[in-house]
């Protein structure tokens, strides 16, 4: 008998301890909402890369003559009161090869530059640096300024945050709830999307013949910002 009172005693001890009580403390109710903000500012910049190409048959002569260009370019640009943020981006020398036979036959050099101007004064600019001695137009992107885009992304998560606070505000008021505190905000960003470049088939072609690019039209149009802010809201019972 004493045996079986012991086993049972530690059956019955066994069953004691693997007895979960129940958790009767409360649990947070918890709403989370993302709101958005947009801001359309003007585009008052133009980031315009454009640059020298030459070539020749032995390096020292390219190089020569690309400096030479290059340089005429890059004064004219300087003598501009309405370009700002000059820099050279790329410069390079590159064999060049016959599409027959593989055979190199010299060489050919670039020198690249990028600067800011007004969208409107692009086209005159742009004719004034053909006639210098530039050869290239790679790129045009069209963009707000730097404050501009700052205080117009301040303004993005104002709204953005107002947005989803209204929308808390209708959930919880559509259930006859009582908001009891925001718990957490979270900012996914207030950034202006990425810059898209001008389609250049046309500069490019006119680049290369003799023409006028002064009356090249250019519309600069608006750039949008966005924020989007998601907050974690606290609620009860409204009874």
């Amino acid at each position: 008998m004493l045996p079986a009172l012991c086993l049972l005693g530690l059956v019955s001890c066994q069953a004691a301890q693997s007895r979960v009580e129940p958790n009767t403390s409360f649990q947070s109710q918890t709403l989370v909402v993302s709101g958005r903000g947009m801001v359309d500012i003007p585009k008052t910049n133009a980031r315009v890369s454009l640059g020298v190409q030459v070539q020749g048959e032995t390096s020292g002569l390219v190089q020569q003559e690309l400096a030479k260009r290059s340089q005429a370019v890059v004064n004219l640009l300087k003598t501009r009161q309405d370009v700002s943020k000059l820099e050279t981006t790329s410069i390079t020398l590159n064999p060049r090869y016959n599409p027959k036979d593989g055979k190199q036959i010299g060489y050919y050099a670039t020198n690249l530059v990028r600067f800011q101007i007004a969208p409107e004064k692009i086209g005159t600019l742009l004719d004034e640096a053909i006639k210098t001695g530039a050869t290239r137009i790679d790129g045009i992107t069209l963009v707000a300024s730097d404050e501009a885009i700052a205080a117009a992304q301040k303004q993005a998560i104002d709204a953005a945050s107002k947005d989803a606070r209204s929308q808390a505000d209708a959930a919880l008021s559509a259930l006859q709830l009582k908001q009891q505190e925001i718990v957490s905000i979270q900012i996914n960003g207030a950034r202006p999307p990425i810059p898209i470049a001008m389609d250049m088939t046309d500069l490019i072609q006119k680049a290369a013949a003799p023409m006028n690019l002064a009356s090249t039209p250019v519309v600069a149009g608006e750039q949008r910002i966005e924020a989007f802010v998601t907050l974690q809201v606290r609620y009860q019972s409204a009874n």
